[in-house]
């Protein structure tokens, strides 16, 4: 995509401080609250260089959880309850199902955000169209991965963004859809986003995808997008209003 500046580090380079090998941590299903104030305690520990970068990898039990810039009319309909998060964006689901991957990464100096976001998207694009959804990418204006409308479906998300850094450390991370239930997503706005759909791979393929078929394609693609060995390329097919500064209109 057409980047609104040019990164602060040379694509080819690592934006990770460390050169030290990421840390694998495979939590299984485990609760959202539990697996944030986990996280808290990487990063903190991480921070202090006590620990090496980690990425933890997961499913959580349904739960909503809202970003910084949730609006009241994202909510639920639905009466379930709502975690209040500390990453950036909007509403969004979480359940079974949905792979969830959280780096907690001390990143290089200057901090660059917005090349951390580009690269993370990337590794999921690279794992999304390798699986077989060749024309997955980005739509400008909005993070996450995209498949194109087709078949009388809208641009559908398949793979979500929300993070946090603090102290020079990344928290929350990224979930992609495998074979979970889109129920829950209709009775919120995901995302802030009204006029688009969502999507999971295994919708796509016309086939059962497990989250565990996307584990390693997915270590193996973050490490090399934060290290600069996958260049950050122009995916974009669409572009749209960014959610996180229009305000959706349900009616």
């Amino acid at each position: 995509m057409t980047a609104p500046r040019d990164p602060f580090f040379p694509a080819d380079l690592s934006i990770r401080a460390s050169d030290q090998p990421i840390e694998i941590q495979r939590l299984g299903l485990i609760d959202y609250q539990k697996a944030w104030d986990y996280q808290a305690e990487l990063a903190a520990q991480r921070a202090r260089d006590e620990i090496n970068d980690q990425l933890l990898i997961l499913e959580h039990p349904s739960i909503y959880t809202a970003g910084k810039r949730t609006q009241p009319e994202d909510l639920p309909t639905n009466g379930l309850p709502v975690i209040n998060a500390d990453r950036g964006g909007r509403i969004t689901w979480h359940g079974p199902g949905q792979l969830v991957m959280y780096p907690i990464i001390k990143l290089a100096e200057p901090i660059d955000v917005v090349d951390y976001v580009r690269r993370l998207e990337e590794a999921l694009i690279q794992v999304v169209r390798d699986i077989g959804v060749s024309d997955a990418g980005r739509v400008d204006g909005r993070s996450g991965v995209w498949v194109p409308a087709h078949d009388g479906w809208v641009d559908s998300k398949v793979a979500a963004l929300g993070i946090r850094i603090t102290r020079g450390v990344t928290m929350h991370g990224l979930s992609i859809n495998c074979n979970n239930t889109l129920d829950f997503y209709e009775h919120i706005v995901a995302c802030g986003i009204a006029d688009a759909g969502l999507t999971t791979l295994t919708r796509e393929l016309e086939r059962n995808v497990t989250t565990e078929e996307l584990v390693e394609p997915m270590i193996k693609a973050l490490d090399d997008a934060l290290a600069g060995r996958l260049i950050v390329a122009n995916h974009s097919f669409a572009s749209a209003p960014d959610p996180t500064k229009v305000r959706p209109n349900r009616g």
